[in-house]
C-alpha cells in the first residue's frame, strides 16, 4: 500500500496547482500507417472483373466442333496434349483486349473419314433400330368347356345334364311323384327346350291334372322353337277347338304345320274336319281325298268326304261316298245309322 501511495503524490506534485493534469498538453500521435491502400485494392478488383468478362465472351463466341467419326479400330489416337495456360495479369484501371482462343485440334486417324451423309446415315440405323423384346412363353391350363360341369369330381356335357334331368323326371313319375316329376320335366326343358320327350311328356301330365291352359302354352312354346311337329299341332288345334271360336285359332295352327305333314293321313283328315267346322266344304274334301290315299279302308273318312260334298252340292259323289263306308262294316253302330240315313235322303232327292 506504501508503494501505490507514494506513486499517487508523485503524480499530484507534477499535475497541476488544481490537481488536474494538463489536457491541453496531450497529443494523440498519429496511427501508423499500415497495408495495401485502398486505390490498389479497388483496381486489383475491376482488373479481376474485366478478365471474367473477357473470357466468357472469348468462350462463348469459340466456333463449335462438329463430331467426327473416328476409325479407332487399327490406330490408337493419342490423347491431346493441354497447352499452357499463361497466367492473366492483373491490371488497375485498364482494359483487358480480347484474345480470340482458337479451336482445339481434331485428332483422326489415318484412314479417310466418311462423308456426312453417310455418318449421319450410319449414326440413324445404329440408333433407330428397334429392339426386338424377348419372346413370352405363356402356358394356358385347358378350362372346361362352357357346356360342360364337372359333377362329383366327373366332367359332364350339357346333353348329358339333360338325359340326368329328364331320367329323373320318369323315375319320379314310375314312383309315382307327379309333383316331383314334373318340376323335373320343367327343368330337362330349361337346360334343353326343344327336348320333345320331355314336352310330351308334361303336356300329357298337364292334361291329365285338368290344366289345359298350361298344357296348350307349353304346346305353343314348343311349336315357336320348332314348327316341324306335326302332331303336336294337332294337339294344340285339339285344345283350341274346345274354346268358344276357337276353330279359327285350330285352323291357323294347322295350317303352319301342313307343309311338315304332307304324307300324314291323319293330319289331312283332322285338318278336313275343321275346315268341315268352318263350313270350307270344298277344301275339307280335298283334304278328306288326300287322307283317303293313304288309307283308303278308312270308313269314317269316307263318310266325312260324302258330308263335305253333300254339303258342296255334290250329290252324286256325297252317294258313293257313304255307301263306301256302309260296305266297309266298320263303323260304329251309330255312324253305320247315321250313314243309313244319309243314304235315304240322297236317294230320296235324286227321286225327285
Amino acid at each position: 500500500m506504501s508503494l501505490i501511495n507514494k506513486m499517487l503524490q508523485d503524480l499530484d506534485a507534477r499535475g497541476t496547482p488544481d490537481g488536474r493534469g494538463d489536457a491541453a498538453g496531450i497529443r494523440s500521435v498519429p496511427e501508423r500507417e499500415r497495408g495495401v491502400s485502398r486505390a490498389l485494392v479497388f483496381g486489383g478488383a475491376a482488373g479481376l472483373t474485366a478478365a471474367a468478362i473477357a473470357l466468357g465472351w472469348v468462350y462463348l463466341k469459340r466456333p463449335a466442333v462438329p463430331p467426327v467419326l473416328v476409325n479407332v479400330a487399327s490406330t490408337s489416337v493419342p490423347a491431346p496434349v493441354p497447352a499452357a495456360v499463361a497466367p492473366v495479369p492483373v491490371v488497375v484501371a485498364a482494359a483487358v483486349p480480347v484474345v480470340a482462343v482458337e479451336a482445339e485440334p481434331v485428332f483422326e486417324a489415318e484412314e479417310t473419314v466418311a462423308p456426312a451423309k453417310v455418318r449421319n446415315a450410319e449414326m440413324r440405323r445404329i440408333t433407330e433400330q428397334p429392339v426386338k423384346p424377348a419372346p413370352v412363353v405363356v402356358v394356358k391350363t385347358p378350362a372346361p368347356a362352357a357346356s360342360e360341369r364337372i359333377i362329383d369330381g366327373k366332367q359332364v356335357t350339357a346333353q348329358q345334364r339333360v338325359e340326368n334331368e329328364y331320367r329323373r323326371a320318369l323315375a319320379q313319375l314310375q314312383d309315382g311323384r307327379v309333383s316331383d316329376a314334373m318340376l323335373a320335366l320343367q327343368q330337362t326343358l330349361q337346360l334343353d327346350p326343344r327336348h320333345q320327350g320331355a314336352r310330351e311328356t308334361l303336356v300329357r301330365l298337364l292334361l291329365e291334372a285338368q290344366r289345359p291352359d298350361e298344357a296348350a302354352r307349353q304346346l305353343q312354346l314348343s311349336l315357336a322353337l320348332d314348327p316341324k311337329q306335326p302332331a303336336q299341332a294337332m294337339m294344340l288345334a285339339r285344345l283350341q277347338l274346345d274354346k268358344t271360336g276357337g276353330g279359327a285359332v285350330a285352323l291357323d295352327t294347322l295350317m303352319r304345320s301342313l307343309r311338315y305333314a304332307s304324307d300324314s293321313g291323319e293330319y289331312h283328315a283332322f285338318l278336313a274336319g275343321v275346315l268341315q267346322r268352318e263350313q270350307r266344304y270344298r277344301d275339307a274334301s280335298e283334304h278328306y281325298q288326300q287322307a283317303l290315299q293313304t288309307a283308303p279302308d278308312n270308313s269314317v273318312w269316307w263318310m266325312g268326304l260324302g258330308i263335305a260334298l253333300q254339303a258342296d252340292n255334290h250329290p252324286t259323289q256325297a252317294r258313293q261316298a257313304f255307301e263306301r263306308a256302309k260296305g266297309l262294316q266298320t263303323l260304329s253302330p251309330q255312324l253305320q245309322a247315321f250313314v243309313e240315313r244319309k243314304l235315304v235322303q240322297l236317294t230320296a232327292s235324286a227321286a225327285k
